[in-house]
């Protein structure tokens, strides 16, 4: 596993989401509404996952997806305890125990790394049936 690219794409996933959650904090009927928000983010994970596996697997192949999809999921927890809780949740009233605590955090971490398996099995799968067309 190249570890620098997967926490790249961790970091790309972190992005989108934070930026996700930023702009749908502007819409007026939407910024009062967290489970709302909670729910198209929900949908959007799946693609800044598998935009973030895309970048990965341009150039390594071989890596489990479920395994690359846990270090980006992962590498997003940590972004979370250095920059988000800090800086976003705790001027808000909040905590770290509130941020970690919230079963959508973790519904979140779960969709992402299993949007990187699929996508990664979807591809493998592709590739094999080409291998055979080809030998």
């Amino acid at each position: 596993m190249n570890y620098f690219r997967a926490i790249f794409s961790g970091l790309i996933v972190w992005i989108s989401v934070s930026f996700s959650f930023y702009i749908l904090g502007l819409i007026p009927f939407i910024k009062d509404h967290f489970l709302i928000q909670a729910i198209l983010v929900m949908f959007g994970i799946v693609f800044f996952a598998i935009i973030g596996a895309k970048i990965y697997y341009k150039k390594v192949v071989e890596t489990n997806g479920l395994l690359l999809g846990i270090v980006m999921s992962l590498t997003a927890l940590i972004l979370d305890i250095l920059i988000t809780v800090p800086f976003v949740e705790i001027p808000n009233g909040r905590s770290y125990y509130s941020f970690f605590s919230s079963p959508i955090l973790w519904i979140l971490a779960t969709i992402n790394a299993l949007s990187v398996y699929f996508y990664w099995k979807k591809k493998n799968t592709f590739n094999s049936k080409t291998k055979k067309l080809v030998s």
